[in-house]
C-alpha cells in the first residue's frame, strides 16, 4: 500500500478519511446527476426545513451556521470538509510534536472548532450559491413564475434545470421539463412554470409580455 494511503487509514485520522471520502462522493453524485437534470440537493432539501421560530437547540445551531441560505447538500458537503481538514490538521500538529492524542478527543475539538468556520464559509457561499429551497420560499410559490432554462432542452423526458428569482430577490434552481403540448425549449429560453408534480416543474414557452416584465422585475 503507498504511503499516502497507510496515512489515510491510520486509525488517528480514520474518522477524517471517511469524513473526507463521503464528501468526494456525494459531491461527485451531486455532479453527476446535475448533468442529466436532476438534483441530489433538492430531493433531500424536499423534506428538511428549519423553522425560523423555533426555540430547540438543534434548530438554533442550523440556523446559526445558515441551514436554509444554501442547498442542503452543499452545507452537507461543507461541513464534512471543514470537519475533515481540521482532524488532519490537529493529528498533523500533534505528530509534528510527537504527541499522541486519542482519535475520540480530536473529533470532538474539530467538531466543536468546525462550528464557527462552517457559519463564516457557509455565509459567504450563500451569496454566490443559488438555492433549490428556502424556508422562506414554498414550491408553490414558483408556478406562474417565469424562468430561464439551464439545463436543457426541455422536453417530456428527463427533467431539465430552471433558474427563477423568488419575491425576496433570491434565485433558486429547480427541476422542469415542458409540458405534453410544448416543444423542446432550450437552454436560454425564458418559460412559464404552470404547474408541478412529483418529478418537478411542468414548463411552457413564456409569453412575451411575461418575459419583458420579468426583465423589468430582474433590473428593479
Amino acid at each position: 500500500m503507498s504511503a499516502v494511503g497507510d496515512i489515510l487509514l491510520a486509525p488517528d485520522v480514520r474518522p477524517f478519511a471517511v469524513a473526507a471520502a463521503i464528501m468526494v462522493a456525494l459531491g461527485g453524485i451531486e455532479l453527476l446527476s446535475t448533468m442529466i437534470g436532476l438534483s441530489i440537493s433538492e430531493l433531500i432539501g424536499k423534506d428538511f426545513a428549519v423553522e425560523a421560530e423555533s426555540h430547540n437547540a438543534l434548530s438554533g445551531l442550523f440556523l446559526w451556521i445558515n441551514a436554509g441560505r444554501l442547498p442542503l447538500l452543499i452545507l452537507i458537503i461543507l461541513i464534512l470538509g471543514i470537519f475533515s481538514i481540521g482532524g488532519f490538521l490537529l493529528q498533523g500538529l500533534a505528530h509534528a510534536a510527537g504527541t499522541a492524542i486519542p482519535v475520540s478527543l480530536v473529533a470532538v475539538v474539530a467538531a466543536a472548532g468546525s462550528i464557527p468556520v462552517i457559519r463564516n464559509t457557509s455565509r459567504g457561499l450563500a451569496r454566490i450559491i443559488p438555492r433549490d429551497e428556502s424556508y422562506a420560499v414554498n414550491d408553490s410559490d414558483f408556478v406562474g413564475k417565469v424562468a430561464t432554462v439551464s439545463v436543457g432542452p426541455l422536453d417530456q423526458g428527463l427533467p431539465g434545470r430552471v433558474r427563477l428569482k423568488d419575491v425576496f430577490g433570491n434565485w433558486h434552481t429547480v427541476s422542469a421539463r415542458a409540458s405534453a403540448e410544448s416543444g423542446a425549449l432550450p437552454v436560454g429560453a425564458s418559460v412559464l412554470l404552470v404547474d408541478r408534480d412529483a418529478r418537478g416543474f411542468i414548463a411552457i414557452a413564456a409569453p412575451a409580455d411575461l418575459v419583458e416584465q420579468q426583465r423589468s422585475s430582474n433590473r428593479a
